[in-house]
């Protein structure tokens, strides 16, 4: 099964460019690491929340994007020996400056707790980090594939929910705090994908009023503590080839 490194970051506005050149640079070393794929997205519609959301995530200037990426590994294995290799390859020091702060950038290993649909060929994504107890494991992947019928019946390509396997703690920024993750909860690194922004838009207009009358107390999760917002793709490996 296929596991993934997610990620999210904030960079410069003005740095978008660079930063672009930079994941370009590092992408032909992750491959030879075994990584499948690499995808990058740059946040276009980031809503601020009231008890979490992106921006907090990430301790986000004004002047800063939120960037949410992922790299996907055949399994865990390949993505632990990668990392491994990383850190003694000469190579590494040949790929551009990163060109926002890292050290406020979030990430950890994932493994899919739920996937349907397809994931190539997107023109926009909706991506999402939340906190789930982790008893409820299987409650909430019944409640996503309840909710990929409401997507896919709206337009949605593909969905997939990734449950946090490997999740460091940060002395900055994490997913931990990102979320509001409690003691007996795991963090959650998700994503619909789109054809396009005006589908996911006009879908969901019809789903919030679908929704209206909805019992959110029933959900296996806090979702006052989910957030959510619209990306843009950067770059994807599969395009790169």
């Amino acid at each position: 099964m296929s596991y993934f490194t997610g990620a999210v970051a904030a960079v410069p506005a003005a740095n978008k460019q660079k930063y672009a050149d930079h994941i370009a640079a590092a992408w032909p070393l992750f491959k030879s690491y075994g990584a499948t794929r690499m995808v990058e997205t740059w946040g276009v519609d980031v809503p601020k929340g009231k008890v979490t959301d992106f921006y907090g995530a990430v301790d986000a200037k004004a002047d800063e994007a939120i960037v949410f990426s992922w790299i996907e590994w055949p399994d865990k294995a390949a993505a632990d020996a990668s990392w491994e290799k990383m850190q003694n390859d000469p190579a590494m020091k040949e790929i551009p400056e990163m060109p926002f702060d890292g050290s406020r950038m979030i990430f950890g290993g994932f493994a899919p707790v739920y996937e349907a649909g397809r994931h190539s060929d997107a023109g926009y994504y909706q991506g999402f980090l939340l906190a789930v107890p982790e008893t409820n494991k299987k409650a909430y992947a019944e409640m996503a594939d309840e909710g990929w019928k409401m997507f896919e019946k709206f337009g949605a390509l593909g969905m997939i929910e990734n449950w946090g396997t490997d999740v460091p703690r940060g002395q900055k920024t994490d997913f931990y705090r990102a979320s509001k993750v409690e003691d007996t909860e795991v963090p959650v690194f998700s994503w619909v994908a789109w054809p396009d922004r005006a589908t996911c838009d006009a879908a969901a207009k019809e789903m919030e009023a679908g929704m209206a009358d909805m019992d959110m107390s029933a959900m296996p999760f806090d979702g006052m503590r989910m957030m959510w917002a619209g990306f843009d793709p950067l770059f994807d490996s599969e395009k790169a080839a």
